[in-house]
C-alpha cells in the first residue's frame, strides 16, 4: 500500500471519484498545506488559512500504480484552472499533488510533463511535499455516500469511468513520428493520422469473430474485446463498448455536412471511427463503428505472452 494526497476542488466530489478507482483502498478528506493547525471548515473557507481541500488516498500499487492513479485524477479536474474547479472559487479549491515519499516525485513530474504536452495552457496543479494534513469534520467524510443527492462538481459519467478503469495508459506510449510512419501501412497511416475511412466490407476485421482483443495499431493500448463485437451490417467492425471507457475519447465531427461523434484513442490520439446510438439495446444501445486499419488484433491464445493477460477475463 502507498498513499498520496490529491486536491481536486470540492473534496466531496473528489473523494467520491477517487474512492471509485479500482485499487484505492481508503480515502479521507481534509485540509492540507495551510498555515494553521486543526482548522475548521469555516476557517478554511473564510479566514485565509492557505489550506486546500484535499483527499488522502491509500492505494494498492499492484492494481493502480501512481502514474495510472494520476492519469485518472487528471480526468476529474480542469488541470489549467487556478484556484477554482467547477463552480467553486477560492484558494481552498486549488488543485494539488502532495507526496510523503520523495521517491514519488519523479513519477509525478513525468506525469505532469506528459499532461502538459496535451494542453495549450499551462498546468496549474501544485506539486509539493505534504507539509500538513488535518482530517475534516466527520460530516464531510464520505459525504456523497451519506447524501446521494448532495452537491458534486464531478459528473456521474466521470464516476462511472473511474470505476471502470482497467488500462494503464503509461504502458502504451506513442512512438516518435518517424518510427510510427515506418511501422504503419499507407492505409493505416491515412486512417489513424489523417482521419480517413477505409472501404466497408473490404477491410480486415469487419466479419472476424475470433476471441481476443483489439488494440490501437499506433500504441498497442487495448481498446475493444471480441466479447463486445457484433454484426451491424455496416461493413466495419462494430463494438457495443470499449474495454475501458477512459481509453477512447469522443470528439464532435461536423464533416460531411452532418453531426457525428468521432472516436479517437487515448495515448495515440489516433482516429478510430465514430460512435452511434443505433447499437443493440440489450448491450447499452451504442455502436462503435471502427476502422480495421486503426486496430491490431491479439488472439486469446497469444494475449498472455503479448502482455495482455490481465484482460483475459474480458474475453473468456
Amino acid at each position: 500500500m502507498a498513499e498520496i494526497y490529491l486536491a481536486g476542488g470540492c473534496f466531496w466530489g473528489a473523494e467520491k471519484y477517487l474512492a471509485s478507482v479500482r485499487g484505492v483502498t481508503q480515502t479521507q478528506v481534509g485540509y492540507a498545506n495551510g498555515t494553521t493547525q486543526k482548522p475548521t471548515y469555516e476557517e478554511v473557507c473564510r479566514h485565509g488559512t492557505g489550506h486546500t481541500e484535499t483527499v488522502k488516498v491509500v492505494y494498492d500499487t499492484r492494481i493502480v500504480p501512481l502514474d495510472f492513479l494520476l492519469s485518472l485524477f487528471y480526468e476529474a479536474i480542469d488541470p489549467t484552472a487556478v484556484n477554482r474547479q467547477g463552480g467553486d472559487r477560492g484558494v481552498q479549491y486549488r488543485t494539488g499533488i502532495y507526496y510523503t515519499d520523495a521517491g514519488d516525485l519523479p513519477v509525478i513530474q513525468q506525469s505532469i510533463t506528459a499532461l502538459q504536452k496535451k494542453l495549450d495552457k499551462p498546468v496549474a496543479i501544485e506539486v509539493k511535499p505534504l507539509d500538513n494534513f488535518y482530517a475534516a469534520e466527520d460530516y464531510h467524510q464520505k459525504y456523497l455516500d451519506k447524501n446521494p443527492g448532495g452537491y458534486c462538481h464531478v459528473g456521474q459519467d466521470k464516476l462511472i469511468k473511474a470505476s471502470s478503469a482497467v488500462v494503464n495508459p503509461s504502458q502504451y506510449p506513442l512512438p516518435e513520428k518517424e518510427k510510427l510512419r515506418a511501422a504503419l501501412t499507407p492505409v493505416q497511416y491515412d486512417v489513424t493520422q489523417k482521419s480517413a475511412t477505409e472501404p466497408p466490407f473490404q477491410n480486415e476485421f469487419w466479419n472476424q469473430y475470433k476471441p481476443g482483443i483489439y488494440a490501437d495499431i499506433t500504441t498497442g493500448e487495448p481498446l475493444f474485446s471480441s466479447a463486445d463485437k457484433f454484426e451491424s451490417g455496416c461493413g466495419w467492425p462494430s463494438f457495443s463498448k470499449p474495454i475501458d471507457p477512459n481509453a477512447v475519447h469522443e470528439k464532435a465531427d461536423n464533416s460531411l455536412f452532418r453531426a457525428r461523434t468521432e472516436v479517437r484513442s487515448r495515448t495515440g490520439d489516433a482516429h478510430l471511427g465514430h460512435v452511434f446510438n443505433d447499437g443493440p439495446k440489450d448491450k447499452g444501445g451504442l455502436r462503435y463503428c471502427i476502422n480495421s486499419a486503426s486496430l491490431k488484433f491479439i488472439p486469446k491464445e497469444e494475449m498472455e505472452n503479448a502482455g495482455y493477460g490481465y484482460l483475459l477475463g474480458l474475453v473468456e
